[in-house]
């Protein structure tokens, strides 16, 4: 029998009577076969946390920093065998692979920077009569145990940003990875395991999507941060609205080109990231571009060098450092990604190119013309596609970009300073990127979305404040 990767309980490796197969996106090769906690255990692992909860809050800030140090070192010294374990469970291509265990151990440098300094604020209360002697001292303080639930897009990445605040912050975290993806969190496990962090402070249980209703409902997990699918973050918000819940959700990331972007090489370096992050992670991320809105006066000329860049682009095997977009998670989705863009020039679109599949892999795929109802220009594609359409001036083009249920990120191509502002104001998105697309995150930043795409804040500050809540000490009878 095939040895089976075991989970965390508790910070301890642990066995399960269940197990399941982890298969490579692009082959259907098994990866891994990873065992599944049973309800005692996942029962032990919330207990452990809540127990351990008013000590673990109370741990130096030194001793949270080091250990989130050490996770930071230990990621970049086995980036490689990190890097092919994210493209072996998820299809993504190695290159991505590299960038992103990169990005997580530069997030969990910021967990141990920001655990430093993470402090409070000093407020005179004597600027009034009544409180001359007194003075306010502010901090923040743990909401509680987290339930980190956590996609298969980043599956390393997206799991540090929930792990590197909470225990920043002291907060213990129990993470529910995704059943595709739950090798690159279980290796994190072995990292956090050669800490000094106490027992209970984390977990990691790879629990079906099916069980993990028990474990949003569960009163000792006052908080749940969950990234995914709209559907599913909205009905856990539902379910418990006296819990504080983090969403970072869905998204349908478009791209404004204004008139003023027309200097030489302007285009071309615009279309060129524009192809490169409609077809990053084979589309499957919440910021990648789907919509681009080029004003009609550089259309033609963009939509020319968007197509050259994407036919440009290398498929195939993801373990090939030359491949730049591997497979989707699995046959279903790219059938699905298949049967959208059919819909799409159905309904009167031009295929440019792409829009073909083999197997779990969809080719990279430019569409026009087509109408604003179709479902790869209203809902999230999460595939290889990007729809080009021409806008007749800045007012239309901030309209055509408010025009959608989400509003994670916008990228604006300009040099118009005053543009930049009113996209700014306007765009009823949570990020807005100017000379760049909206896959642009920084780590460090605040990052999340409005309307369909989420509620809350991460990037490491934001999200420590976020799983904390405000605590004030008024000192009396002080000679300021």
């Amino acid at each position: 029998m095939a040895d089976v990767t075991s989970f965390w309980l508790a910070g301890n490796r642990a066995e399960g009577a269940a197990t399941i197969d982890v298969r490579h996106p692009f082959d259907d090769g098994l990866v891994a076969t990873v065992a599944q906690p049973d309800a005692d255990q996942v029962e032990r692992a919330v207990s452990a946390a809540a127990e351990v909860a008013p000590r673990f809050s109370a741990l130096p800030a030194h001793v949270r920093a080091s250990a989130l140090a050490h996770v930071s070192r230990e990621i970049a010294r086995r980036g490689d065998e990190l890097a092919r374990l994210i493209t072996a469970e998820s299809g993504k291509p190695l290159t991505w692979a590299r960038a992103e265990v990169a990005r997580a151990s530069s997030t969990f440098r910021w967990g141990a920077e920001e655990a430093r300094r993470f402090t409070g604020e000093l407020t005179r209360l004597d600027t009034d009569p009544t409180g001359e002697g007194r003075l306010a001292l502010s901090r923040r303080f743990p909401r509680g145990p987290v339930l980190g639930i956590t996609p298969f897009n980043f599956p390393l990445n997206l799991v540090a940003h929930k792990v590197a605040p909470a225990l920043a912050v002291g907060a213990p975290i129990i993470v529910k990875p995704a059943p595709r993806t739950p090798l690159s969190a279980l290796f994190l496990g072995d990292l956090l395991a050669e800490t000094d962090l106490p027992e209970g402070s984390w977990s990691v249980l790879p629990v079906p999507n099916s069980e993990v209703t028990g474990l949003v409902a569960d009163p000792r997990l006052p908080v749940v941060s969950f990234t995914g699918s709209g559907p599913v973050g909205w009905s856990i918000r539902d379910a418990v609205p006296r819990k504080h819940v983090v969403l970072e959700l869905g998204g349908n990331g478009a791209v404004l080109v204004a008139a003023d972007y027309a200097a030489p090489g302007d285009l071309a370096r615009a279309a060129g990231r524009i192809a490169l992050f409609a077809n990053y992670q084979a589309g499957q991320s919440c910021i990648a571009v789907q919509r681009v809105y080029a004003d009609r006066s550089v259309y033609d000329e963009l939509l020319r060098e968007i197509t050259t860049a994407v036919r440009a682009l290398r498929g195939g095997d993801p373990t090939d450092p030359a491949t730049d977009v591997g497979p989707l998670i699995d046959t279903a989705a790219a059938r699905r990604v298949e049967e959208w863009i059919a819909e799409a020039v159905a309904a009167g679109g031009t295929l440019v190119c792409g829009g073909t599949r083999t197997g779990a892999s969809i080719a990279p795929t430019v569409l026009t013309d087509v109408p604003a109802d179709a479902r790869v220009v209203r809902e999230e594609v999460f595939g290889p596609v990007v729809v080009v359409s021409a806008v007749d001036g800045l007012d239309e083009g901030l309209a055509r970009v408010n025009d959608s249920e989400f509003g994670l990120q916008t990228g604006v191509f300009t040099h118009d300073l005053t543009t930049a502002f009113r996209a700014h104001r306007e765009l009823a998105v949570g990020g807005v990127v100017i000379g760049d697309v909206p896959s642009y995150r920084a780590d460090q930043m605040p990052y999340g979305g409005t309307k369909g795409s989420g509620i809350g804040r991460e990037g490491v500050r934001a999200a420590m404040t976020d799983l904390t809540e405000e605590r004030v000490l008024v000192l009396t009878g002080l000679d300021l």
